[in-house]
């Protein structure tokens, strides 16, 4: 069975530490579990700690002024959150919450400065992560203002599908989910769906979606 030194060693972000140190951060780290739909912080809440993602999914989002929600991302096995509120921030500007039961490793917000201050590299895997955030909204953002809803279905399937392994099976995405990640409507996701389903790109189950053309659906992203 995988120790809490053995997942810390694998997250992206402790890679250039020396076990040693691994094994000293794991005095320094909390492993918690939280059932799905547990909310982590919400903005305005005081950013006081990192979380890393042992086990589930976590969905980070935002809410429009009449209600509606716009998902920013889901983050998977490995992944860290909560990070933007530790450069400058110092309260959040997003909602995070558990879509599965979820095992989380908490680490404080002064134990995260000190060893960013120690390690450089660890502080710029650090930047990293954030860039390829920011990298990935601003294509996101670029999409939804120039491409039809289709290519943004379709590339929405494609990075879902990557993101869980490349296993061509996604499961557990309403077309609420959907349309609430493409910040669109679920009729219009749900019309698109159908016509990949003529078209024999996908096959849609309950809560499912299992991509049969992958060939097919990167033309249409990239219309």
């Amino acid at each position: 069975m995988a120790t809490k030194v053995d997942y810390l060693e694998s997250v992206d972000l402790f890679q250039d530490l020396t076990s040693a140190e691994v094994e000293s951060l794991v005095h320094k780290t909390a492993l918690k579990c939280y059932e799905a739909g547990h909310l982590f912080y919400m903005p305005e809440d005081p950013g006081e700690a990192l979380f890393i993602l042992k086990r589930g999914r976590v969905q980070l989002y935002r809410m429009s002024p009449d209600g509606r929600k716009f998902v920013l991302g889901i983050m998977h096995e490995g992944a860290i959150f909560g990070h933007m509120a530790l450069v400058g921030q110092h309260s959040h500007n997003t909602f995070a919450e558990a879509l599965d039961d979820c095992v989380i490793c908490v680490w404080s917000r002064d134990e995260v400065e000190q060893l960013l201050l120690k390690k450089p590299r660890v502080a710029l895997r650090f930047l990293e992560v954030m860039s390829e955030r920011l990298f990935r909204t601003e294509e996101r953002l670029e999409e939804m203002t120039f491409k039809r809803v289709p290519a943004r279905v379709a590339n929405l399937l494609i990075q879902l599908n990557d993101d869980q392994g490349s296993t061509g099976m996604l499961r557990g995405y309403t077309h609420q989910y959907l349309a609430d990640m493409l910040g669109t409507y679920r009729e219009t996701v749900t019309q698109t769906l159908n016509e990949f389903k003529q078209e024999q790109l996908i096959r849609i189950g309950r809560k499912s979606i299992e991509i049969l053309d992958m060939s097919g659906l990167r033309l249409v992203a990239n219309s």
